[in-house]
């Protein structure tokens, strides 16, 4: 569908479901198509993507650092 600037800016929330269903949404200036609306992907957050990847042992956030790492982090050499 092509619209005029005018239509766009009144119609605006019907024009951006449009083009998230799919629809093509060009906005003309006079008869000059100038802009074209475009859904942006939108892809779900995945948690645990790299669940059973990952080999070896991990880090244990809890437990205290041994004396010459917690020398290093404190800037010590």
């Amino acid at each position: 569908m092509q619209v005029t600037i005018h239509v766009a800016k009144t119609h605006l929330s019907k024009l951006i479901d449009a083009a998230l269903s799919g629809e093509e949404v060009v906005i003309a200036k006079g008869r000059k198509p100038v802009v074209k609306l475009v859904a942006i992907p939108q892809t779900p957050f995945k948690i645990g993507i790299l669940k059973g990847q990952l080999d070896g042992p991990t880090p244990d956030f809890f437990e205290p650092l041994d004396e010459d790492d917690l020398t290093a982090w404190e800037g010590g050499r």
